[in-house]
């Protein structure tokens, strides 16, 4: 029998300890086990990294001239050593890939050039980065938990040059009444942590934004997940439940299912309207993720 057809070292190897004898037939769950890992699918458990690197590389390839203009714009963003990969010559990771999209999706509507800005729960402050980045804003006012400020005030500082970060103001949760409310701001947004919040909590940010803003950006999920494959609940039962109460959107949904999802959107509409006299202007899925929506509002008022 001839022996120069046969297998490597490493082929020898997978076929004694995934792609086995007794493995390959079984039929019933082999595109989602070793076997398959081998064949044609790096296992997603092991190759995070790898994936999300996939997808960056992707996303990448599918800005547009205004998108990678507003990205290159966006300087320092490389701190804090982000997973990256390289596209003609730029370095490029999801955060300010989303942060564009974001961007374009605002100003296709609002001028944001001299306007004031309230975030509310603004992570470690990529929206802020980009938004200072590309418009010259009049003021930026962030209100977050004190251990995120405390990132966000440091990570800006890092990043914005000095007459940038003097246009930002830090507000701690507990001093939003006594620093914010009277105040004016052209545009509120908050991005991914209304869903995270307490339901009450977010009625009186909204209640907040419509005595306080002419527009209003929001980009969240349409609802919540049970599907342990994503991640295995590696937090715990207990984090799955509190997950799951929070926010005003608490149906658990197919969030890989196009037509579930779709038919979410209209209870996101309504929820996020900050009031009766506000309308909404645009609307559409957020990138990357399937589940997530976006939504500009304005108040009827600003509309004249």
């Amino acid at each position: 029998m001839s022996q120069k057809y046969g297998a490597s070292g490493l082929w020898t190897y997978n076929t004694t300890a995934n792609v086995t004898r007794e493995a390959v037939r079984d039929l019933r769950d082999f595109k989602s086990n070793d076997v398959n890992f081998k064949l044609a699918l790096w296992n997603p458990s092991t190759n995070g990294v790898r994936y999300l690197k996939a997808l960056v590389y992707t996303l990448a390839g599918g800005l547009d001239a205004e998108n990678w203009q507003r990205l290159r714009n966006i300087a320092h963003r490389d701190v804090g050593d982000p997973f990256s990969v390289t596209y003609d010559g730029e370095t490029v990771c999801l955060d300010y890939i989303q942060a564009v999209y974001e961007l374009g999706f605002i100003t296709r509507t609002l001028d944001l050039d001299g306007r004031s800005v309230l975030e509310i729960g603004a992570g470690y402050g990529r929206t802020c980065h980009a938004m200072l980045s590309n418009h010259d804003v009049a003021s930026y006012h962030i209100v977050d938990l004190e251990n995120t400020l405390e990132l966000s005030s440091a990570y800006l500082a890092e990043v914005l040059t000095p007459e940038q970060f003097e246009k930002v103001t830090f507000t701690p949760v507990s001093d939003v009444d006594d620093t914010v409310a009277g105040r004016h701001f052209d545009l509120g947004l908050n991005i991914d942590s209304f869903a995270e919040m307490e339901p009450d909590t977010v009625v009186d940010y909204l209640r907040l934004i419509a005595g306080n803003c002419d527009h209003l950006y929001v980009n969240n999920p349409v609802g919540k997940y049970l599907d342990k494959t994503l991640d295995d609940h590696v937090q715990g039962d207990e984090v799955v439940a509190l997950a799951l109460r929070t926010g005003l959107l608490r149906d658990v949904i197919d969030i890989h299912d196009n037509r579930a999802v779709a038919a979410e959107v209209p209870k996101f509409l309504d929820a996020y309207r900050p009031g009766p006299a506000w309308s909404c202007v645009a609307d559409g899925p957020a990138v990357p993720w399937s589940y997530y929506w976006q939504a500009l509002y304005r108040a009827d008022s600003a509309a004249v």
